[in-house]
């Protein structure tokens, strides 16, 4: 069977137990049961995420995404990472997974878009603005393409869905939203990696009621 690696925030973790399922057949679906937050934390734990899950140096695909918490705007007006240090943190990821999973095909996600209005009332000081998430996104892509990656843009697929898809100000936790994004993550793996996904009846797996995790 093949190993697919999962990385990514709580974005990911709306998706990740559909694209296990959807692979269980025909893949090992590996991912760190914690939000993987922004790029120098994932840096920081990717070598300690593969001991941990014991996926080993063959995975053969890595979907990944990080951005939204490098982009949230803190109190102090700044970014909690600096656009210079999340292109900088982008870049030693990539090279960090080439050493780590030298076998492996890199998909990343793009970050989604928010509702900055609904943020902005329920946060008294913390900020997000889609436009400083198209400017990470812009750049994360150009440096994942340069190493040999392909995007999977899940921030154009969700750009105008309606309201009704969010769960909250940032998440897409509804039955509608998961399988729009989980469907294009399963379809990006299937291609990229070469690898065959079984479909998935999401209205029957609302009914057993598959929870999502990273709430």
């Amino acid at each position: 069977m093949k190993k697919i690696l999962l990385i990514g925030d709580s974005i990911c973790q709306g998706y990740q137990n559909f694209v296990k399922l959807a692979f269980k057949d025909t893949a090992e679906v590996y991912f760190p049961q914690e939000n993987c937050r922004f790029a120098t934390y994932v840096l920081r734990n990717l070598l300690d995420w593969k001991n941990e899950l014991g996926c080993g140096e063959d995975v053969d695909v890595i979907h990944w995404n990080a951005g939204l918490w490098d982009g949230l705007v803190m109190p102090d007006g700044k970014p909690l990472i600096s656009f210079e240090r999340y292109c900088e943190d982008i870049e030693r990821v990539c090279v960090t997974m080439k050493i780590l999973f030298p076998k492996a095909k890199m998909i990343f996600a793009t970050s989604t878009p928010v509702q900055e209005e609904l943020f902005q009332t329920k946060y008294q000081y913390y900020r997000r603005y889609n436009k400083d998430t198209v400017r990470y996104n812009a750049r994360a892509c150009e440096i994942v393409l340069k190493h040999g990656g392909i995007i999977n843009d899940l921030y154009s697929l969700m750009k105008d869905v309606p309201k009704s898809y969010y769960s909250d100000q940032t998440h897409f936790y509804t039955k509608e939203a998961s399988q729009m994004i989980s469907d294009q993550v399963i379809r990006s793996i299937e291609l990229y990696g070469e690898v065959k996904a079984a479909p998935l009846n999401y209205d029957e797996i609302y009914e057993k009621k598959m929870q999502v995790v990273g709430l």
